[in-house]
């Protein structure tokens, strides 16, 4: 059926309901928002803004908690009507060629797919029938790879992907679980961490994540995936995330490995580590759009636990905005390895930012990506990078943190190398970047991805 939902209504809508159409509102009214079906780009305000909101009649809608086996099929388009969540022993198992689709809506009514600790998604796609999440307003069909009213500058219109486990994590003041972010801290579904880093929260295979990103809590927009103290024991392979509000993919913790990951237009980071992960990302693409943050943000550990070194290799970062964004923000005692990364795209803004830290005085450095990247062995190495063309002296930048009262930001010391030299020194093979990266296999999106089939790369 479809349904024609005016602004007033959309609140409502995300909780099942339907309201009449305000009084003086008609569809030719003139939208500024221009996935409304009345948009019209001279509009001066918002009020009678409707949406054609296309639903399959014999959708299944899912919500609340998930307690024992189940299993979602093709045949069937399973709506997210909020927060569903997957709970300790069970197992959701999801059909190649599935299409998940999450209710707009924010803060407690956001949509979004939980598999907490203990829990299990197998959700294993193929080139052919890969598994799809993406917004309710979305018009793809059963069938189909990809709809046809949105695009990359459609984000924030759903939630996410978020699986936590038991593996390791470094949170701050040396704690060993946390709460994921913008879920309550008195919901125990939103823990993760612990200690068994071969945990096992499933597989995720071939799986697209689209037009997601929602506020979930104040200052907080879901990531198109989050992965909380994810293990080794999860397969992670072939998956993407697309036009997402927040971070493509952000680790917090864990060792879980991940292989042939592609993101698009994400408004922040394409891929985000933090607190102490220590598995590989192998064969990424991230593809930059207006008004995105960084390609790469890596934090170290926050916490006493700090023996997790993080490896991204064989990856391609392309900004298509070209003085927009960073390739790379390395900082927060981010401690690990950059191999076989080209970097495309970024004249006129930055490419690699390094992180130095002081004490008060600003003389006395401390432990941070500066510094991890100059000692000797090195905490943080780059090895066989490339840079674009041509390589300018502002490729490799040090900035510098806020002193420990927050009250000083220290200037960047006279003898601290920061330029493309530095970078590239052929005497030095732990931070030889080189300028003969071969980057990502982007045949291993071709296909089946959103980015390929719109024609993005």
């Amino acid at each position: 059926m479809k349904t024609i939902l005016n602004t007033w209504s959309k609140a409502l809508f995300t909780a099942g309901l339907l309201i009449a159409i305000g009084t003086g509102c008609s569809k030719e009214t003139g939208c500024k928002d221009p996935l409304a079906a009345n948009y019209d780009p001279n509009a001066e305000k918002d009020c009678c803004c409707f949406y054609e909101i296309i639903t399959e009649s014999d959708n299944t809608v899912i919500s609340g908690s998930i307690t024992s086996n189940t299993t979602w099929t093709s045949d069937n388009i399973y709506e997210l009507a909020g927060k569903v969540v997957v709970e300790n022993n069970a197992t959701l198992t999801i059909q190649p060629g599935t299409i998940i689709k999450g209710r707009t809506g924010t803060g407690s009514l956001a949509s979004a797919l939980i598999i907490s600790r203990g829990a299990k998604l197998m959700a294993e796609g193929n080139s052919s029938q890969p598994i799809i999440f993406t917004s309710i307003i979305d018009n793809i069909a059963i069938g189909q790879l990809v709809g046809s009213n949105l695009s990359e500058l459609d984000n924030g219109r759903w939630g996410g992907l978020i699986i936590l486990g038991n593996a390791r994590i470094s949170a701050e003041e040396g704690d060993d679980m946390a709460q994921i972010e913008g879920i309550p801290a008195n919901e125990a579904y939103g823990a993760y961490g612990g200690d068994d880093d071969n945990d096992n929260s499933g597989i995720i295979r071939y799986v697209s994540v689209r037009h997601g990103g929602a506020l979930i809590g104040e200052g907080n927009e879901i990531n198109g995936i989050t992965l909380g103290g994810v293990g080794s024991g999860t397969v992670i392979d072939h998956v993407e995330v697309v036009a997402n509000e927040d971070d493509g993919i952000e680790f917090f913790g864990g060792s879980v490995n991940v292989t042939n990951v592609i993101i698009a237009f994400q408004k922040d980071d394409g891929i985000d580590i933090d607190q102490n992960y220590s598995g590989t990302v192998d064969n990424f693409f991230v593809i930059h759009g207006v008004s995105t943050d960084e390609g790469l943000e890596i934090d170290g550990p926050e916490g006493s636990l700090s023996d997790g070194y993080f490896t991204l290799r064989n990856g391609t970062i392309r900004n298509t905005t070209p003085g927009t964004g960073s390739a790379a923000d390395l900082k927060s005692k981010a401690q690990g390895t950059i191999e076989n990364v080209t970097f495309w795209g970024y004249d006129g803004g930055s490419w690699m930012k390094v992180r130095a830290s002081f004490q008060e005085d600003c003389s006395t450095p401390k432990s941070d990506a500066y510094s991890y990247f100059i000692q000797t062995p090195a905490k943080l190495t780059i090895i066989g990078c490339e840079f674009g063309n041509p390589i300018g002296d502002d490729i490799f930048k040090v900035y510098t943190a806020s002193t420990d009262a927050n009250t000083v930001t220290c200037p960047v010391p006279a003898n601290y190398q920061t330029d493309a030299d530095f970078l590239f020194n052929p005497l030095n093979p732990l931070q030889n970047a080189s300028t003969a990266s071969v980057g990502a296999d982007l045949s291993q999106f071709d296909n089946w991805s959103w980015a390929y089939l719109k024609n993005k790369y």
